[in-house]
């Protein structure tokens, strides 16, 4: 049987560019990226993480700037380079900065289920995601909310809504799958229900999730609420939605979409694959309370009788 085209793919292309001397590949979501500019002259600012580089002013906007190469552990752009280097001005985790890179190279088409995870041999590089080729070359997509994480560690912690013994036994309950590629996220996923002291399962992928749904729901414990990234390679948020709607096995489960992309297309196309909702990640007290909508709608009994 064919795939389904996804989704994400009817405007989600890949911006590549280079961050070392070696001209290697690298690239992130064009959903992601809001504009790129060559390189302006930087406010510089006090005190602030070593690799902020300053900041710079356009459209009446002020951003901070990020040096890519050095965030991620290759030589940082020195000042004599910065009149070739170029910012990549991102959306994502609900900030806009830029991110200064060396070059930039083209924006490609994408097959997201193409994309492999990044293998041990690849390298130690934490920050790689994933793996993919273009003529020849190999390029490695970037985990954009890890590399801000590391940088404005605020974004790792986040305040959780205080349950009630009702709501907390009423998610307790329930088989819950959480699943994401970035590492970052998946911790910030796990943490977020550790807190409060609630199972849950989870995945690395879409591949992987409606693989380990389908084996849990034939051995009678089918998940009640799917919370998973949109942009994932593989099998992305959006086709992981569509297949569970479409399977009588599985479209018993709520599903919650997320992502770090600041566009309200992405809530428009989760509605359209069959997703419940879909939210900016990450905001831990929103999550739980999309959780237990979730867990409320499943407890209605025209629901129940149906499945």
């Amino acid at each position: 049987m064919a795939k389904t085209p996804s989704k994400a793919n009817q405007s989600q292309g890949m911006l590549m560019f280079t961050l070392n001397m070696q001209k290697q590949l690298f690239a992130i979501g064009t959903l992601k990226v809001r504009e790129i500019i060559p390189f302006m002259p930087m406010t510089q600012i006090p005190y602030s993480h070593h690799h902020v580089v300053g900041t710079v002013t356009f459209r009446n906007t002020t951003v901070p700037v990020i040096d890519m190469a050095a965030a991620i552990g290759f030589r940082p752009i020195h000042p004599d380079e910065y009149e070739k280097s170029y910012l990549i001005v991102t959306d994502c985790l609900r900030t806009v900065v830029a991110f200064m890179v060396r070059g930039i190279e083209k924006i490609i088409e994408c097959d997201w289920r193409s994309i492999e995870p990044s293998p041990p041999s690849a390298g130690r590089n934490v920050f790689v995601t994933g793996i993919t080729r273009y003529e020849q070359k190999i390029v490695q997509m970037l985990d954009v909310e890890l590399l801000l994480s590391k940088i404005y560690p605020q974004y790792e912690s986040t305040k959780v809504p205080m349950l009630t013994d009702v709501e907390r036994e009423r998610l307790k309950a329930l088989n819950i799958m959480l699943v994401d590629d970035s590492s970052i996220a998946r911790k910030q996923l796990a943490d977020a229900l550790d807190r409060i002291n609630i199972p849950y399962q989870i995945c690395k992928n879409g591949l992987e999730a409606i693989d380990m749904m389908r084996r849990l729901a034939a051995d009678h414990q089918a998940i009640d609420i799917l919370v998973s990234d949109i942009e994932m390679p593989g099998l992305d948020g959006y086709e992981l939605a569509f297949e569970v709607q479409n399977d009588a096995h599985l479209s018993h489960a709520y599903c919650i979409l997320h992502t770090s992309l600041s566009s309200e297309i992405c809530v428009d196309r989760a509605h359209q694959v069959g997703a419940h909702e879909a939210l900016e990640k990450f905001n831990a007290t929103e999550l739980i309370e999309a959780m237990l909508r979730g867990a409320k709608k499943l407890s209605q009994p025209a629901l129940s009788s149906s499945h």
